[in-house]
């Protein structure tokens, strides 16, 4: 796990000594070790967190014999053992993961890259056909951002790293932005930065010299036919393959952790972890909230006794979550409205004292169906089949329960539900997994356009309307939700205490089989993760296989109107926000005022705006 960073140029380098800025802007990705390889046309370095190889000579970047060839990754490599299996002749000077994907280039080329089983951002410069490759994993994991400053082609891990370069500018990517505001997070590839944008997931761009670029798929997740299969046969391989999954990702030269809720998914990872590492050689870490509906930490606390684990609470207050905000506003250029990367930080942060690698349990949800949307996609046709009057009966019903502030509650997905299952079915998977900020918030009818399911819908799924809404919502969900939002929060809050967090549920194999699966065998009847759950009944209790989910969050509501009551003012007072031109100010003042009075719960829409108030602040150039 590294932070990488560089200039490429098709000329000497205007501003060459830059890059020192741009590595201490990445330096709590890698505290460990640092190197830069410099040209007149190229310079690129990087900040090592030493995983596998701890000795220095494993410090990146790399460069071939006769020097020709650079390259640097962010992120593990499992196939390496294999890679290196096969250029035996290769001079390595090392025993990193990294450097195995070096003779694999220069053997394939580009070609190498599909070859390569692992989580990665990496960077190759090719001085023989003067051509800089920047490529990412397959779904998304690990973080690659670039710009182009006349002949100079910057990249780097983190988006603040390109912050420092002096020819980048800070100015707003408007249709990014209100894009944010529907969803919470910002699409792949725009940033919030007109010069910035991302690396696509599954993808490669090479740049060359003539100041030409192409991007290259070499993954994509929606060409993956279904391949009909036996039910006892799809458990039986799932389960192998995520054994196989586990096996590969607790790979390390450095301890081992589980984040833990004591639901499902964690659950499989840390007694599969324990089964390779052996008993009591596993460190697990579970937030302790003071709000009842918030903490699953006394089901961890039991089931880390079950497994023997070395189980660490994390205490989750007011006070720390307070510590958080402070801590990720400041230090992530990127808006990113999921309250769930407060605690991620502050685990994250308390599992540095004990580990330097992390698995967590992103992708299964997306993959085997976990979320209650697929539950809602099934049910939504038999409701329109219902009479009007039934409708509009129900309806009156669920907006007549009085809202709460505690966390998924049945009051909050019924009003959800009946709110939006007569629309389109991707009109109302985006309404249901937005921000819920209505297309009122907007300031112009540019940023609501920009913001239109539509729009959204021809960026994650161009094809939707010909697809089976339940399948077809997973996957989407796997191309929006998951890669924007869920690991990127994942990534960007165990790096700010260098973390490296894995994703064994990622694995190139169990995403290949979960995305050829049929959606019958994910949502069965009203089961979500059918299949996932009756594989993982050969490894965990079925109490904890079916314990309701709850998932990791922060009581937003309550906050807003108490202990950041003084600071959301500030946030969003109406002069600020006519100021700025991004939201209807007088929207936001009816949608606080609500809140505050009891009258709904706009925790979710609220927050979005508080977040976009802070990365403003901090970040787009708003002197406060």
């Amino acid at each position: 796990m590294c932070g990488i960073y560089g200039i490429v140029s098709g000329a000497e380098l205007r501003n060459p000594n830059v890059v020192e800025a741009m590595g201490e802007a990445l330096r709590h990705r890698g505290p460990d070790g640092r190197a830069v390889l410099a040209h007149p046309n190229a310079r690129i370095g990087t900040e090592r967190l030493r995983i596998i190889d701890l000795h220095e000579r494993a410090d990146q970047p790399f460069a071939s014999p006769d020097g020709s060839v650079w390259l640097e990754a962010n992120g593990e490599i499992y196939n390496a053992h294999e890679l290196r299996a096969r250029h035996r002749d290769y001079p390595f000077r090392s025993h990193s993961d990294v450097e195995s994907i070096l003779p694999l280039y220069l053997e394939h080329g580009t070609d190498a890259i599909a070859m390569l089983d692992g989580m990665f951002g990496l960077a190759i410069w090719d001085n023989r056909t003067r051509t800089l490759i920047l490529a990412r994993d397959r779904a998304g994991e690990k973080p690659l951002f670039y710009a182009r400053r006349g002949a100079e082609v910057l990249f780097a891990s983190e988006l603040q790293c390109l912050l420092r370069h002096p020819d980048v500018s800070r100015e707003l990517d408007r249709a990014a932005l209100a894009q944010y505001l529907a969803l919470g997070y910002v699409p792949e590839d725009a940033t919030p930065f007109a010069d910035v944008r991302r690396v696509p997931a599954g993808a490669f761009m090479r740049f060359r010299d003539d100041g030409s670029e192409e991007t290259v798929r070499y993954w994509d997740a929606s060409r993956f036919a279904i391949a009909p299969r036996g039910a006892n046969d799809a458990v039986e391989e799932l389960r192998q393959l995520v054994e196989n999954a586990v096996a590969k990702q607790v790979m390390s030269d450095v301890p081992v952790g589980v984040f833990i809720s004591g639901g499902l998914d964690s659950s499989i990872l840390a007694t599969l972890a324990s089964k390779n590492i052996g008993v009591d050689r596993v460190h697990t870490f579970s937030a302790q909230f003071a709000e009842a509906s918030y903490d699953e930490s006394g089901d961890a606390a039991e089931f880390a006794r079950q497994i023997r684990t070395k189980h660490v609470p994390v205490r989750t207050d007011e006070e720390t979550l307070r510590e958080a905000l402070t801590n990720v506003t400041t230090r992530i250029a990127e808006p990113l409205a999921d309250p769930a990367i407060l605690p991620t930080f502050l685990l994250a942060r308390a599992a540095r004292e004990h580990v330097k690698v992390i698995l967590s349990g992103e992708g299964a949800d997306e993959l085997f169906g976990g979320y209650p949307t697929y539950l809602g996609h099934k049910i939504a046709p038999k409701y329109d089949a219902l009479p009007s009057f039934a409708r509009a009966g129900l309806r009156r019903l669920a907006y007549a329960i009085p809202p709460s502030g505690k966390k998924v509650t049945l009051e909050f997905l019924l009003k959800k539900f009946v709110g939006d299952a007569e629309r389109p079915w991707i009109e109302r998977h985006l309404n249901w997994f937005g921000s819920g900020l209505s297309p009122r918030v907007h300031a112009t009818p540019e940023g609501a356009a920009a913001a239109s399911a539509a729009r959204l819908a021809s960026l994650f799924l161009p094809d939707y309307a010909s697809r089976d809404p339940l399948a077809a919502a997973m996957l989407l969900d796997y191309r929006s939700y998951l890669r924007d939002n869920l690991l990127v929060k994942v990534d960007r809050a165990t790096m700010l205490s260098s973390v490296e967090a894995r994703a064994p549920f990622l694995d190139r194999f169990v995403s290949a089989f979960a995305l050829s699966l049929p959606a019958d065998l994910r949502v069965r009847r009203l089961t979500t993760k059918w299949v996932l759950k009756k594989a993982a009944e050969k490894w965990l209790p079925k109490d904890v296989i079916y314990r309701r989910k709850r998932g990791l969050s922060v009581p937003v509501a309550s906050w807003i109107n108490r202990g950041l009551a003084s600071e959301v003012d500030r946030l969003l007072a109406p002069e600020r926000l006519r100021a700025q031109g991004l939201v209807d100010a007088q929207f936001v003042t009816e949608l606080l005022a609500a809140h505050r009075s009891g009258r709904a719960n706009f925790a979710k829409a609220l927050w979005t705006l508080i977040v976009l108030q802070y990365w403003i602040e901090n970040w787009g150039g708003e002197k406060s």
